[in-house]
């Protein structure tokens, strides 16, 4: 039986352990992986996590930290939900662009076809989503749901450890993090 918490810190040696479970947090500092925590239960955030805690602990976590919670619905095996994203005030573009580049590699580990999220916060623009390739989806007064269809053609994979994707449109996000 496999134990309720495991942690992978090389995607590839430990990309069995990502194929069978579900739920999982990135974790990314400086820009390169540190682990996967991986997780018996879904990560469910609410508007209260939004708007209070989250927000008092970006502005006093300190360093260049990126978390990355995501899940593999149940219902939908094919498809990995980035539920929610936690940074730190001195998080840089490079270090976010890594945690997403970590969860495409994570969603070709699992095959999924798809990811999908729901884009809360204002200050991550339309455009930038787009160019990362987000498109919009299920349009919503309330909400702003996006996905990243993959369909068997994943974008290329990290070479090493802790590569990151090209970050040279860096001025399109300015508090991305």
């Amino acid at each position: 039986m496999r134990p309720l918490f495991e942690t992978v810190d090389d995607l590839t040696a430990g990309a069995d352990v990502i194929r069978a479970r579900r739920y999982g947090v990135v974790e990314v500092a400086g820009g390169e992986l540190q682990r996967v925590r991986l997780r018996p239960f879904p990560s469910l955030a609410t508007l209260a996590d939004v708007m209070w805690l989250g927000r008092w602990y970006h502005e006093r976590a300190t360093g260049n930290r990126c978390w990355l919670y995501y899940n593999q619905p149940r219902r939908h095996r094919s498809y990995l939900a980035l539920k929610y994203v936690v940074s730190t005030s001195d998080c840089t573009l490079a270090t976010f662009r890594g945690a997403l580049a970590v969860l495409d590699d994570i969603a070709r580990l699992k095959r999924s076809d798809a990811l999908l999220t729901d884009a809360a916060s204002w200050r991550i623009s339309d455009r930038l989503l787009a160019r990362w390739g987000w498109e919009p989806h299920c349009p919503s007064r309330w909400h702003r749901h996006y996905i990243k269809r993959f369909y068997g053609e994943y974008p290329a994979t990290r070479t090493k450890q802790g590569q990151t994707a090209d970050i040279s449109h860096e001025h399109d996000l300015v508090e991305a993090c």
